[in-house]
């Protein structure tokens, strides 16, 4: 049984690995950039070894610099957590190579898993049904044209190695096909290292849809839920509940469709499958094979720790739960705090935290690798927290969010707190009228910025009543100077009428 585990990781994910490696006795060695050398995660592990400083090429995404650590420092297994190698089957295949243990699938399934025509037949042989689109990879404008007269526009061409919302155009007429196809094949190169593309039908604001699963490494395969990631921004997830609006049998026929699609691959540890939804169709979009951001709004209403589930996992540990234990209580929400301008674009902001209150109570949790003085660089993902609140029902959590998101405070630099907060007030929101337009559709950050506006006035109003009083107290001071000088110069002359 492995003991000790090398995090291939930062921030806030780097600490919640760290804290389940303790649960179970496990040594964790964190690695670190040489300006975050006082950082939580090096900080909480057992040892910590510096990645040299330069750019994220040259040190988390440095796999040769990462397995020479790891070898270093005697670790018998790595975990990824999400981004940066996470997904990457060149690097779990080094993992493998040198007799260590990746903590997620293979390197074969996480490889097979990133071509997404290989992921859509996979889904196809287990009845799920796929998005509308090409068989096989599109290499050329005729083969495009076949494709588009099939399912006709719009229509979205996509990297087939893609993730993370590079690698992708929306096509709405044939004017713009071919410049469209050589642009995605040009990004999919550029930042994947691989050119092959696909097309599918475009589907305009669905509703983004997620089942949990875990498998061990002996054919066991249960399911965790649903997730509804439906609020977005360029791609990215804002907010994401458990569970989403699927009924209980729509959620457990599709839960165990997922399983049998884990078992038919033979894989192992934690995945998640990626669906979207429109006019009642729930269509396969993707599977990511490793822990998702979300993962603790899954937590929250199952009561499982995923993370510790991974480490057992991979240890050789068979699953602890069957399908028929697991129960879903309550409603979880939880909202990614970033580091960005949501008036201005969503762009990234740097800068050092000056103060930081987080919100308390019973069940909310708040994952977060900053503390007052902590330095937040622009070299990373924006996301420096995630705010996680439960309740017995959608209503009860959205009232203990509005609670939390009010007490939570990060000074410093400017963060997207208010948009959450704006979020929250809206009806669409409440009444579940969610699509991943919806920030657009419901001009959000226009509501942000009369939010923002009413806040300073809020703080004017306040300077201003300060002010009054300052004046006021000033003035009595400048009141008793006076007097006080008066005083001491009758006294003066007291004394010299006494000589």
């Amino acid at each position: 049984m492995p003991v000790t585990v090398l995090i291939a990781n930062r921030g806030e994910i780097a600490l919640r690995i760290i804290r389940s490696c303790q649960l179970l006795n496990m040594k964790a060695v964190a690695i670190f950039i040489d300006s975050e050398s006082t950082s939580q995660h090096v900080k909480m592990a057992d040892e910590a070894y510096s990645l040299g400083d330069g750019t994220v090429q040259e040190t988390y995404l440095n796999i040769k610099k990462i397995i020479e650590i790891a070898l270093k420092s005697g670790a018998d297994a790595i975990h990824p957590g999400y981004g940066f190698l996470s997904e990457s089957s060149e690097f779990a295949k080094n993992v493998e190579k040198n007799g260590l243990i990746f903590i997620g699938p293979s390197s074969t399934i996480i490889e097979n898993l990133g071509d997404k025509i290989k992921a859509k037949q996979y889904a196809k042989e287990v009845g799920i049904p796929t998005i509308p689109g090409s068989v096989g990879y599109v290499n050329s404008l005729e083969e495009a044209e076949e494709v588009v007269s099939e399912i006709g526009y719009p229509i979205i061409i996509k990297s087939a190695f893609g993730g993370g919302g590079r690698g992708m155009e929306i096509v709405k007429s044939h004017e713009t096909l071919e410049i469209s196809l050589m642009g995605c094949q040009t990004i999919s190169e550029q930042f994947f290292g691989r050119k092959e593309v696909f097309i599918e039908k475009y589907i305009s604001a669905p509703r983004h849809i997620e089942i949990q699963f875990i498998a061990d490494n002996y054919g066991n395969t249960i399911h965790l839920g649903d997730r509804e990631c439906t609020i977005q921004r360029m791609h990215q997830k804002v907010i994401e509940e458990a569970p989403s609006f699927l009924s209980e049998e729509l959620r457990e026929d599709l839960g165990e469709r997922v399983c049998n699609l884990a078992r038919n691959i033979s894989y192992s540890n934690a995945g998640t499958a990626e669906f979207l939804w429109k006019h009642g169709e729930v269509l396969f979009n993707e599977i990511n094979p490793r822990i998702q951001v979300e993962h603790p709004v899954t937590e929250m209403i199952t009561g499982i720790d995923i993370v510790t589930q991974q480490l057992r996992i991979a240890t050789g540990e068979k699953l602890a739960y069957k399908q028929e234990e697991i129960e879903f209580r309550g409603h979880a929400i939880e909202f990614r705090i970033n580091a960005e301008d949501p008036i201005c674009s969503f762009y990234p902001q740097s800068g050092t935290i000056t103060d930081l209150r987080i919100p308390g109570g019973n069940f909310v949790r708040f994952d977060t690798f900053v503390t007052p003085s902590s330095k937040v660089t622009d070299k990373f993902d924006s996301l420096i927290g995630k705010l996680i609140v439960w309740g017995e029902n959608r209503k009860e959590t959205i009232e203990r969010s509005q609670l939390a998101l009010k007490e939570l405070s990060i000074t410093g630099l400017i963060t997207n707190i208010g948009l959450h907060r704006a979020i929250l007030e809206t009806e669409e929101f409440n009444i579940r009228d969610l699509t991943t337009d919806f920030l657009e559709r419901n001009n959000i950050q226009l509501i942000l910025a009369n939010y923002e506006k009413s806040k300073l006035a809020a703080v004017y109003s306040v300077y201003e009543k300060h002010k009054k009083k300052l004046d006021t107290f000033q003035m009595h001071i400048q009141q008793k100077r006076t007097m006080n000088n008066r005083w001491k110069q009758q006294s003066k002359l007291e004394q010299h009428d006494n000589r």
